[in-house]
């Protein structure tokens, strides 16, 4: 048994909580995709929810149109021709088809109405047509009202580039204000390289705090596993001068930037954490080297040189005072720097045959004394 539409109509706008602007058949392929898929679409809000059919109470897919970039038509508007337009997203690009190219305007439409918030002029409708855009027009501007932003003060030092007048902050500066305020998430990063880091590592976290392209600005970027996939949110952080404002629908003011991430953690349940890289640890214990032995060399005493002794020239004898002396040789001459080390045996040796000498020399000093008188 079919549902009504009255019930499935009841139950979308439960679930969505977004009042629906527009709705029809339509076909669908995103980038990497071949072949057009068909789809019942409803533009609620600023976003399509995509259903297998009208009877579908649950969407399938969701296209928010909020980061829309651009909406380009691949030809011109043709009587007879299916209307083909590409979405530039975000993240990704989804192309739009519509067989009936009057419903292709229409969309068209309504889609740059809800996210230029103006009326579009270079579209080609009927009156009725036009008044339908009107009445979203002021629907979601009433649903989104402009926010008013308290005046910007200046720029922190540590985010100011560099400028030939001024003098750029010492490094201690820098470090005193990045540790004390800045929460562990914090990269100097651009969105598109927060949100290739979450996509890559989701195991690190699902949240980055970053700088905003805008002047006195920050951006906190998450990822969400939805139902019908990851989905990257970027949202605007002002500082001013008693503190940071979250802007959204309503603007939530924060004494700190850490409060800024604790506020999307208890708002999403703790179900997103900080993106903070996992720093490496050792499993294995290893045993340093030993020492290297330092061996040290026996000391060899220093051998203490012996004096060497002249030989006493002996006197001539009566007998001998006739032949003419004879001339003693030439004591060799010892290097002051060289010493011999005798070893003990020639030591001993030396020794006896000085003792003989000089008992020979006393022997014969005695005989000329007793001679001479």
């Amino acid at each position: 048994m079919s549902v009504p539409t009255r019930v499935v109509h009841k139950r979308r706008t439960t679930i969505t909580a977004l009042p629906l602007y527009h709705s029809g058949h339509l076909l669908k392929k995103r980038s990497k995709e071949k072949d057009f898929k068909k789809y019942y679409g409803e533009l609620r809000g600023c976003s399509i929810f995509l259903y297998t059919d009208d009877t579908q109470d649950t969407y399938t897919e969701k296209l928010d149109l909020e980061m829309l970039k651009s909406m380009v038509l691949d030809s011109p508007y043709q009587r007879k021709t299916p209307t083909i337009f590409t979405l530039s997203l975000h993240t990704e690009e989804v192309q739009l088809k519509m067989d009936n190219p009057d419903t292709g305007e229409e969309w068209r439409g309504f889609i740059l109405t809800v996210t230029k918030k103006e009326m579009p002029s270079e579209v080609r409708l009927l009156p009725g047509q036009i008044m339908k855009l009107e009445e979203a027009l002021d629907q979601e501007k009433k649903r989104n009202p402009p926010q008013t932003r308290p005046p910007l003060p200046p720029r922190p030092t540590f985010l100011t580039s560099a400028s030939p007048s001024a003098s750029p902050p010492s490094p201690k500066d820098t470090n005193e204000c990045s540790l004390s305020e800045m929460p562990p998430c914090f990269y100097a990063v651009t969105r598109q390289e927060a949100e290739c880091m979450l996509e890559e590592n989701p195991e690190y976290g699902s949240i980055i705090l970053r700088p905003s392209t805008l002047t006195n600005n920050y951006a906190l970027t998450l990822r969400q596993v939805s139902p019908s996939g990851p989905v990257k949110k970027s949202y605007r952080v002002t500082a001013t001068s008693s503190g940071f404002v979250i802007e959204l629908d309503t603007a939530v003011s924060v004494p700190s930037l850490n409060d800024v991430v604790k506020y999307f953690l208890e708002k999403t349940e703790h179900r997103l954490q900080p993106y903070v890289r996992s720093q490496p640890y050792d499993t294995r214990i290893e045993m340093p080297p030993a020492p290297k032995c330092v061996t040290l060399s026996s000391a060899t005493p220093k051998a203490v040189p012996w004096a060497q002794v002249a030989p006493m020239v002996q006197s001539q004898t009566k007998e001998d005072s006739s032949s003419p002396p004879r001339a003693s040789p030439p004591p060799t001459k010892t290097a002051e720097s060289e010493y011999v080390a005798p070893d003990d045996h020639k030591s001993k040796q030396s020794v006896d045959n000085i003792e003989k000498e000089l008992r020979e020399v006393l022997r014969i000093r005695r005989q000329n004394i007793y001679s001479g008188q």
